[in-house]
């Protein structure tokens, strides 16, 4: 199995720890990893993207290669725009609906939809309100919107989770895997 993946939002919006756990639960099936993160400004709002790949053979290089990228994963609708360059024909674009208007010239939602349709593969929903109801972060949402198209169980993704989290006390890990598989069902009924 080969994935390539970018990870892409606004700062502040967990996308590195998004990254962390789909490597965490990668490594933890013996998969071979690279991974290279471009942080944006460090105060909210600055672009962020993470290149990360996984295989089951050796990577040789961290960085994806335009048309390459099985999933774009993004916090920010128009965040998702601006790595199209990257993702290949049969690629998977997941990404939260909500804007984060942070510019004056922020596109119309309705033109960013619109580009979004000419992919034949997309889940795009409002990952913030589904967050909002069960008390979580919209990038946990995001990320069990993405498992199905990993080729990583979730069990493994929620392994990870309580790996990683587990520090914070049991309540952060169950808020966190529950916003996971609030997501999944999400791509689920959409697959």
């Amino acid at each position: 199995m080969k994935k390539d993946i970018i990870l892409c939002g606004v700062g502040g919006d967990g996308i590195v720890s998004v990254a962390k756990i789909i490597s965490d639960a990668a490594l933890n099936m013996g998969m071979n990893l690279k991974q290279s993160e471009i942080h944006g400004m460090s105060q909210r709002g600055g672009s962020v993207f993470s290149h990360l790949r996984l295989s089951d053979n050796e990577i040789f290089a961290d960085v994806i290669p335009e048309g390459q990228a099985d999933i774009i994963l993004s916090s920010e609708p128009m965040e998702s725009l601006r790595y199209l360059p990257w993702l290949n024909k049969e690629g998977w674009i997941i990404t939260n609906s909500d804007p984060f208007v942070n510019i004056k010239n922020y596109p119309e939602m309705e033109k960013i939809e619109a580009e979004l349709k000419k992919f034949p593969h997309v889940v795009s929903f409002n990952a913030n309100e589904i967050a909002k109801q069960i008390k979580a972060r919209s990038n946990m949402v995001l990320l069990g919107a993405t498992v199905p198209y990993l080729g990583i169980e979730l069990s493994k993704v929620e392994e990870a989770i309580a790996h990683i989290f587990g520090k914070k006390g049991q309540e952060v890990v169950d808020v966190n895997i529950q916003a996971v598989r609030a997501g999944y069902a999400q791509a689920t009924d959409k697959k």
